[in-house]
């Protein structure tokens, strides 16, 4: 009987299911023409990456609907602008919190089943949460948290599975495909929100339009993605890295400092895009009431428009910020090795200036404020696929799932997770009255803390740009230290011994 191919790796297995592929077609160690490195096929491995844009797409739209509809749940749960802060700091919360679980798994076993399960949880809770009644707006909180754990266990892995199919400028091309995504599918939670909202004349059925694309998403990933070697595309397949513990990584990781301070730069930005996702369209919608241009919201549905308008701008800007940073980078580098950080700088830096001026100038011009919110959102796009590909050159295979999820922790940490519920609170904190005018003030001053925090986004990138080229070569160049603890396996368990043990 000869031994079967598995399809598939088992969950707890860390091996690839690429791992038999190498011997079919020919004697062992031969590869099909069109197979890689990694053990996936040219055909599989777009496909692969066409997928996990999908289920990219799908986080960011479900994300964001529920800012797309916000004043609707305001005036449902009659609730303040710190209440409505909480769904979103909810949710980041329990995201950033999980990723450091997933990250591990993500180093050890089949990535593949750990997504699926994962997005079939948040499309089922995403389901659930619609059906809240208006009683209970703790139990909506409770289901937008529970959520982040499914997202957690997609957003800290699939990165890792791109890096393991391409290198170099292409897996910077892919990278910023699959980063397309975000703001693509942020600006589609808003249009779908607003115009779900609008047709149905009810908030309740914005937040039942992902979780039957996400179980699609789950039935595609099942049967198309297929696991690729870690490493394996970089000539240092993991069997010859190993798997270091994850004390051992955690160490390596805070030794990093491109790591670690492009991972405060991208704070900077999580911040900035937390504050405006959640609030920008209820800012807009206040300003119009302010200059009598709308009518206040006295009973649902409200009038939702600003939420479409600022999501179609979200997904052009997104669109032309993340090509222009990945374009001007690609050009930079032929010149200086520091290109990505200080491309990333720079758009943190001119961003500030246009998201200054359209706070600014809400109260005064519409059009003007929609064009410097273009002009901010543009720049801010610009350095979302670069600062992927930034962790992904400067940490070695085996500690990239658990680097994402780092960056996950610390950029929500001290980024999204609070500042929609900060700008609420500093809002509330801020207004004197409840008339129309001051609803609008305490907005508009506390979202103006948007524009120095991306000021110090873009310092952190140029002290960034200082070591990038060191941490770079270490990575490139990476071997296990003689007494450095790996990971063995031993009859269907794992032991922690020396390099120098096992070479004895």
């Amino acid at each position: 009987f000869s031994q079967p191919t598995s399809d598939s790796a088992p969950f707890f297995s860390d091996d690839s299911e690429a791992e038999g592929t190498e011997e079919l077609d020919g004697a062992p160690g031969q590869r099909p023409d069109d197979l890689s490195p990694s053990g996936v096929s040219r055909v599989r491995s777009v496909l692969t990456v066409s997928i996990l844009c999908y289920i990219n797409l799908l986080n960011y739209m479900d994300r964001f609907t529920v800012a797309g509809v916000l004043p609707d749940i305001e005036r449902y749960f009659r609730i303040d602008d710190g209440k409505s802060g909480l769904l979103q700091t909810v949710f980041i919360c329990s995201y950033m919190f999980l990723a450091p679980f997933f990250g591990y798994l993500g180093d050890r076993y089949n990535r593949k089943l750990i997504m699926s399960v994962g997005i079939s949880f948040w499309s089922l809770v995403t389901l659930a949460s619609s059906y809240t009644p208006k009683e209970y707006f703790w139990a909506l909180l409770l289901t937008r948290g529970l959520v982040g754990v499914g997202e957690a266990s997609y957003s800290t892995i699939a990165p890792t599975i791109i890096a393991d199919l391409y290198v170099k400028e292409k897996r910077t091309q892919m990278l910023s495909i699959f980063y397309f995504a975000i703001p693509v599918g942020s600006g589609l939670g808003y249009i779908v929100g607003s115009k779900v909202d609008y047709a149905a004349k009810d908030w309740h059925w914005a937040l039942r339009v992902t979780p039957g694309l996400g179980l699609i998403a789950v039935v595609l990933l099942l049967l198309v993605v297929q696991e690729p070697k870690r490493g394996a595309v970089e000539a240092r397949p993991e069997h010859h890295l190993h798997q270091t513990s994850w004390v051992a990584d955690v160490k390596a990781l805070s030794k990093n400092r491109s790591f670690v301070l492009s991972t405060f730069g991208f704070t900077a930005v999580a911040f900035v895009t937390g504050s405006l996702a959640l609030w920008a369209p209820a800012f807009l919608f206040r300003a119009a009431v302010f200059t009598g241009e709308k009518s206040p919201c006295v009973q649902e549905p409200c009038d939702t428009s600003d939420s479409l308008y600022f999501g179609i701008i979200t997904c052009v800007t997104g669109v032309l910020g993340v090509a222009s940073g990945v374009e001007a980078s690609r050009r930079l580098r032929k010149r200086t090795p520091r290109a990505d950080p200080l491309v990333c700088a720079t758009g943190l830096l001119l961003s500030a200036p246009f998201l200054y001026l359209a706070i600014v100038f809400a109260q005064a011009s519409t059009i003007a404020t929609y064009v410097f919110i273009f002009l901010g959102e543009t720049f801010l796009s610009m350095n979302w696929a670069i600062v992927a590909d930034i962790l992904l050159y400067v940490v070695v295979p085996t500690r990239r799932s658990t680097a994402e999820a780092f960056q996950i922790v610390l950029s929500h940490l001290l980024g999204d997770a609070g500042s929609p519920y900060l700008i609420g609170v500093v809002s509330d904190s801020l207004r004197k009255t409840d008339s129309y005018l001051w609803q609008f003030r305490s907005l508009q001053l506390s979202l103006l803390l948007c524009a120095f925090v991306a000021v110090g986004g873009g310092a952190f990138f140029l002290a960034t740009a200082l070591f990038i080229e060191g941490d770079r070569h270490r990575a490139e160049n990476y071997a296990p230290s003689d007494d450095e603890p790996i990971a063995v396996p031993k009859s269907g368990r794992t032991a922690r011994v020396p390099v120098s043990s096992v070479l004895i």
